[in-house]
């Protein structure tokens, strides 16, 4: 029998038309560069070109992180008709970057979205050698000063995890969840910290086993992995991988609940797809474009380690749609969390939050800001397994 008890991916281009509801608000970004706006736009890194690129570190099909970014580019490319959209499959996380992206620029491309965590050093490095164009990193943070024509950004990942172990709390009926992870960075550590929170806010029994395959996408490994955690009882998995097929096709066959990533993969589990956590990219980079063609993009909230969540309300990492399984009653119990994490003095990781051995973290009373939780270096109580040694 299967162990749900219980009996939806759309189509491929997901949410890259969307409209931005709300305006960024500079108050979540840390701003560290002292220069001012150019002020004029023919001047302004960034402006006077014909093209704009995008680099991915997969494929654009990957049912996961590169397939989002590159539904985001397309509205881009949907949004500024008159210039050239460039985009780059399968760039590797070194020099190849750096020459991909050099190339695009002897193309015409004045802003470049390197769209993965690894392509800081790349971006950093193309930025410095043409400050004429801007260049945006999407996951990443640089430390110290930010240079004129540079910026990061990202959604507060965290959130929606949240949310959907909440889902996954109310689910299991083992108690035990899964969670495949690429790397021990601090995004997959939130995430992970995250979603054990989120369960146990409405199971106090349930805990996450987690697994890291060393990979942003390697299918063998993912297999491997996954097997291992439904070998142990785990009925719910969740991940934080680029290409999320895989582990979710692998659930599925075996009966088991899937908690999706980066992008809507419904369509692969339609009786064990619980609900998810996606990119909902577009808005988001046409508003980056529109201020770099505008020529406001030094000083402006984006030249900066840029993030934004629920309190601004326009986090764009989304909760994704809820599947079969998911009652009526849990939907509120979500709705009910989100509101609170939304408030001001709302976070997954309000205080008190105790690590694995015990040792209080956040205390009481307390609410982390954004850069305190993307430098978290531990597991919550209620994980098992180990951060791997470098």
């Amino acid at each position: 029998m299967s162990i749900r008890g219980l009996s939806r991916r759309s189509a491929l281009a997901a949410t890259a038309a969307s409209t931005l509801a709300a305006v960024l608000l500079a108050g979540c970004a840390t701003n560290t560069t002292t220069a001012a706006s150019t002020g004029d736009a023919a001047e302004a890194p960034g402006t006077g070109g014909t093209a704009i690129g995008f680099i991915f570190v997969g494929p654009k099909d990957d049912y996961g992180y590169n397939q989002a970014a590159y539904a985001g580019s397309q509205a881009v490319a949907a949004a500024y008709p008159d210039l050239e959209v460039l985009t780059a499959e399968n760039v590797p996380e070194d020099d190849n970057a750096t020459r991909v992206m050099e190339s695009m620029i002897r193309k015409g491309a004045k802003i470049i979205f390197a769209t993965s965590y690894g392509h800081k050093d790349p971006a950093l490095k193309v930025a410095a050698a043409n400050p004429d164009v801007v260049v945006l990193q999407q996951g990443n943070i640089v430390d110290g000063d930010v240079p004129p024509n540079f910026g990061t950004y990202f959604g507060t990942v965290y959130e929606p995890v949240y949310l959907a172990g909440i889902v996954a709390g109310k689910t299991t009926k083992t108690n035990k969840l899964g969670y495949v992870y690429a790397f021990p960075i601090s995004q997959t550590l939130d995430n992970i910290n995250a979603f054990q929170l989120g369960a146990a806010s409405v199971n106090p029994d349930v805990k996450t086993y987690v697994v890291n395959t060393s990979s942003w996408c390697d299918p063998a490994k993912q297999a491997e992995a996954t097997s291992s955690l439904l070998s142990q009882g785990v009925d719910v998995i969740s991940q934080h991988q680029d290409c999320t097929a895989t582990i979710i096709r692998t659930t599925e066959a075996a009966g088991a609940y899937t908690v999706g990533y980066h992008a809507d993969a419904s369509e692969l589990a339609p009786t064990g797809w619980l609900t998810g956590s996606e990119w909902d990219w577009g808005p988001l980079y046409t508003k980056m474009v529109r201020t770099v063609l505008d020529g406001e993009f030094t000083g402006s909230e984006y030249n900066a380690n840029f993030r934004v969540g629920l309190k601004t309300g326009d986090n764009p990492f989304v909760q994704s749609a809820y599947g079969p399984a998911v009652d009526d009653a849990t939907k509120d119990l979500v709705e009910q969390a989100k509101a609170k994490i939304s408030a001001e003095d709302g976070s997954p990781f309000a205080g008190p939050v105790v690590d694995q051995a015990g040792t209080v973290r956040v205390p009481a009373d307390t609410i982390p800001d954004y850069q305190t939780i993307e430098s978290i270096d531990y597991f919550v109580d209620g994980v098992v397994g180990q951060i791997p040694s470098s």
